[in-house]
């Protein structure tokens, strides 16, 4: 296998950092817009880089794009970039004739009249419409395939293979006790991606409904989060999940609710509010003139980069499904999780935990697919693909998942 990874942020610089200590790939190109960037992850290799070299390419840019698959023979391109690059490398990768990894699915547009009753263009969309195009050429998609989404959706297809006859509820949960010394206001991941997900309207799957649209941050729960973290007020966000599990999984009712706390919920509504969500240009002066930037991209120039915090952090982070079922005639509630402590991903990879977290599942489904344990042609989620290898791998790579009966 030939990877090209595109995008040597901090989830890319994590992902170098695991698969280097894996025999399962014969090349890895780490390309980024900023080759310094780029050359940086490779270079932190020091001995284990051998099989790793850096290129410079705008994501944006298809033609070249392909160019770099062809030219370095790469038949798997791993997106590690921003949701805004799901499309051009998707098509750039078919176009290449190479298998499809990322973390994160096309974006979606409210509805234009009722964005908080209806879905307008759901998260992958735009993917799941070119999907007859993959299967008729028996190329594969893999897509969704970070943490949440990613290891979320592996731990529903578990349940409902292993633990229920039939499934009431599947409810992704994700909450954390992380700190970040010296900020009071600190992302621990993409700002950009952060403030898609929780200002979008959240989407509900009901099996007699089918998708709708929530206001953000409703129906607010606490959740307990095991292995120290403790309860949490979760809020509904949109997010792959609820788009993806329904489609290979059968349950009545899908959710995904995130930890993000009473501050972090109001700076994200000051910032809509003053509009500082907007991903549309405006002009302002600068010395030089008017220039056009995206408000949304200021904020994020003004936070510290999340890659940078791993120093700074303390504590755990948690992702997981909840599923609520029938198994052999009774009730059953249980929470399927996967815990990462800071301080043991910043010993151990120089990582911090957030990225590190999401950054392991994509390295783990390329080992599947260059063995043959996960095959497919199409657009599929990890549901789609038995769980049994992937959770017995991920174990082997030194990052056990966990079980609670609720």
């Amino acid at each position: 296998m030939r990877v090209l990874l595109v995008g040597a942020g901090g989830v890319g610089t994590a992902i170098t950092r695991i698969a280097a200590r894996r025999p399962f790939f014969e090349a890895m190109v780490v390309a980024d817009y900023d080759l310094a960037r780029a050359e940086a992850a490779v270079a932190a290799l020091g001995a284990e880089g051998a099989r790793f070299r850096a290129e410079r390419v705008d994501a944006s840019d298809e033609a070249a794009v392909v160019a770099l698959l062809e030219r370095h023979a790469c038949d798997v391109l791993l997106n590690a970039t921003d949701p805004r690059f799901v499309m051009p490398l998707f098509r750039a990768a078919r176009a290449a004739e190479a298998t499809y990894v990322d973390m994160a699915m096309s974006l979606s547009r409210p509805h234009p009249e009722r964005p908080y009753d209806e879905c307008g263009v759901k998260l992958g969309d735009a993917q799941f419409e070119e999907a007859i195009g993959w299967e008729k050429a028996g190329a594969l998609a893999l897509v969704g395939m970070g943490v949440e989404p990613g290891l979320s959706d592996v731990f529903a297809r578990y349940a409902a293979d292993e633990l229920f006859d039939e499934i009431e509820e599947i409810g992704i949960r994700d909450g954390a006790n992380l700190t970040v010394d010296g900020y009071d206001f600190a992302p621990s991941f993409s700002i950009w991606t952060t403030i898609e997900e929780c200002l979008n309207p959240p989407v509900v799957y009901e099996e007699d409904r089918g998708w709708f649209t929530t206001e953000p941050f409703s129906e607010p729960e606490v959740f307990d989060f095991p292995e120290g973290i403790g309860p949490v007020e979760c809020v509904n966000v949109e997010h792959e999940e609820v788009l993806l599990v329904p489609r290979w999984v059968d349950a009545k009712r899908v959710t995904f609710k995130y930890g993000l706390g009473e501050e972090f919920i109001q700076t994200l509504r000051t910032l809509h509010l003053l509009g500082l969500d907007r991903t549309e240009p405006v002009t302002v002066a600068s010395a030089s003139g008017p220039v056009r930037v995206s408000p949304r991209d200021v904020v994020a120039a003004c936070l510290p980069d999340p890659a940078t915090l791993g120093e700074l952090m303390h504590g755990k982070t948690c992702a997981g499904t909840w599923v609520k079922g029938v198994k052999d005639g009774a009730p059953r509630e249980v929470y399927l999780y996967h815990v990462v402590d800071n301080q043991w991903s910043m010993a151990e990879y120089g990582c911090q935990a957030v990225v590190w977290q999401t950054a392991i599942n994509p390295v783990v489904a390329l080992e599947l697919l260059a063995t043959g344990a996960w095959s497919g042609s199409g657009v599929l989620g990890p549901e789609a693909f038995p769980a049994g290898p992937f959770l017995d791998l991920l174990t082997a790579y030194g990052s056990p998942w966990g079980l609670r009966e609720q």
